[in-house]
């Protein structure tokens, strides 16, 4: 069974996570703040990991971003807080979901499932390189590169644009690319994906004068490379 490091400073919350987490078959270790987090994830190499977002000694965001430079283990992040800057700078460092205090233990459950089975299934997928024109993407290596300039992308953002190519010339609904990218139902938060897009643009279409993503009204956005 999977090993689960929970790293969450309110102990009610840990020792109930916990509780739930090992009545599922989990195999669980707990941490109060983030640098005795980042210690017993380097002794235990846990497969996913519950973070709370606010943490002393070292907040979620450093430890996510600490971890994000040596591994690719499932990360969620817990907060406090409900604003979608919090969510941006939190899955800009690299954590694969993110969940909002107070939660149901069902919907964690849930997102658990997904992120081990997403996690598994992207290392077994063939690494077979992307290219339109100029800009190419590599699973293999996480880089996009535009002729011989790599292009910078965050995770969240490298994931998104993977999906989108992958379904190249197809309208992809932002119900389907919070499913596929963000691995569940995002309700009522799809502005996350417009977020993300233009983060894209910003970063590929804009810079090099090409067009990439196009926005399908009523559905969706569709990757298609022109020119």
């Amino acid at each position: 069974m999977s090993k689960i490091l929970v790293i969450e400073d309110e102990t009610k919350i840990a020792r109930f996570v916990e509780l739930e987490l090992k009545h599922e078959g989990y195999e669980v270790q707990t941490a109060f703040d983030g640098r005795s987090g980042l210690a017993q994830y380097e002794s235990w190499q846990p497969d996913l990991l519950i973070l709370d977002l606010m943490l002393p000694e070292l907040s979620g965001i450093e430890v996510c971003r600490r971890l994000r430079q040596q591994s690719d283990i499932p990360i969620i992040m817990l907060t406090a807080k409900d604003d979608v800057s919090d969510k941006v700078m939190g899955l800009d460092m690299g954590a694969d979901d993110y969940m909002t205090k107070p939660f149901a233990i069902e919907e964690l459950l849930a997102r658990i499932r997904v992120c081990l089975k997403k996690h598994r299934v992207d290392r077994g997928e063939p690494h077979g390189t992307l290219t339109a024109g100029k800009l190419k993407l590599t699973p293999a290596s996480y880089s996009v590169t535009y002729g011989d300039e790599p292009v910078a992308l965050t995770k969240k953002e490298f994931d998104l644009l993977h999906y989108l190519w992958q379904h190249e010339h197809a309208a992809v609904s932002r119900d389907d690319l919070l499913s596929n990218v963000w691995g569940y139902d995002f309700a009522g938060d799809t502005n996350i994906v417009d977020v993300y897009i233009r983060y894209l643009r910003q970063k590929i279409d804009d810079r090099y004068g090409v067009k990439t993503i196009h926005t399908i009204r009523a559905v969706g956005y569709m990757f298609r490379y022109e020119p």
